[in-house]
């Protein structure tokens, strides 16, 4: 057998290995075009709707795929849809080893199925494998460009990842999967997780997919770290207290920054007097000094888009603390919260 021909082969049989769970909630013509960018390249495919109103169902089954409708009784979140999807295509297929997930707002790139297989084949001790996610249209919005900035991270062994990872099902399995009520955040604790199992993690230097995510407004952005922040809050909850102290740091610096520190000055202010007022735009000065620096180092952005970055973290803190304190304000009335959505319905409003 010729080179080439062994290693078509090998591609083959690599794909063979790997099944593709798609996740959705009214994403439009998102979905059509993430279904279309693995429906060729993968025969054990199956998508996971989350009570779409559009015609996201009808479309995947016109496409011939396998078609989930989560129980609309219990809340939808999407790792409740990944977990469900994986364990559909399990009892389809047993033997696969790996499993790619997919937001059906994401076209996945050209040949990272058998980039990401392959890493994962040649050693055995990669839990998971993950690549850039680029934003589709970053010129489209502000938002858009600031969540192309988001996904620009560290090459190499990481500590967390993000959607479009490719992971070991039995690392997978050995851990739990997501966990189903985190409205999000999955990702990157489900990573924590199979850490602490002693699994590592990889970061290719290679893209991933094309997300669009369609963010055209302030009260978006809003949402959206507004959800972070209830994350943020709720991974401390579960995990705070190992000796990582994981997500322990970005709690704290949201308290501190929104909360703390202007109540801290507005105490001397009454205390002492005026002379104390500019140590608080001083503070925030620095903070938007150590917030370039570290963009500019680990992101490795332009002056520019490290300065924007910087401002709409910064802004961003105040709400992530509401996110927290919603958290917080649900525990001790113990009611669970649903999904807080930030993209545009077909209105133009937050869905």
């Amino acid at each position: 057998m010729s080179s080439k021909n062994s290693t078509a082969s090998t591609k083959t049989n690599n794909l063979e290995q790997i099944g593709i769970v798609v996740i959705g909630r009214n994403e439009g013509e998102r979905l059509k075009k993430s279904l279309n960018s693995v429906i060729n390249k993968n025969d054990c495919l199956v998508y996971v709707d989350s009570g779409s109103t559009d015609e996201s169902v009808s479309f995947a089954r016109n496409l011939g795929l396998e078609v989930i409708e989560l129980d609309s009784s219990i809340s939808f979140t999407a790792a409740r849809a990944y977990n469900t999807g994986l364990e559909h295509l399990l009892t389809l297929k047993p033997s696969l080893k790996f499993v790619q997930f997919l937001d059906g707002d994401t076209i996945l790139v050209d040949g990272w199925l058998e980039t990401a297989s392959q890493e994962l084949i040649n050693h055995s001790d990669v839990v998971a494998v993950c690549g850039r996610r680029r934003e589709e249209f970053p010129e489209k919005s502000l938002y858009n460009q600031l969540s192309e900035l988001e996904w620009t991270t560290p090459i190499g062994e990481v500590k967390e990842f993000g959607p479009e990872t490719m992971i070991r099902i039995s690392s997978f399995l050995e851990v739990g999967g997501f966990n189903s009520i985190l409205i999000a955040g999955e990702e990157p604790e489900l990573c924590y997780r199979l850490r602490q199992q002693g699994g590592k993690v990889i970061r290719l230097d290679v893209d991933t997919s094309l997300h669009d995510v369609q963010m055209q407004y302030f009260s978006q952005w809003w949402q959206r770290c507004r959800r972070g922040g209830f994350a943020y809050a709720e991974e401390a909850w579960l995990h705070g207290l190992s000796t990582e102290l994981y997500r322990v740091k970005q709690c704290l610096s949201i308290w501190f920054w929104t909360l703390f520190l202007p109540s801290i000055v507005f105490f001397m202010f009454r205390e002492i007097g005026a002379w104390c007022l500019p140590v608080l735009p001083l503070a925030y000065l620095i903070l938007l000094g150590k917030t370039y620096i570290s963009s500019r180092k680990k992101r490795q952005i332009n002056h520019k888009s490290a300065i924007i970055y910087a401002i709409f973290c910064s802004i961003g803190k105040i709400p992530e603390l509401i996110g927290q304190i919603e958290f917080i304000f649900r525990k001790l009335i113990g009611k669970r919260r649903s999904l807080i959505e930030y993209k545009a319905a077909k209105d133009g409003k937050i869905a």
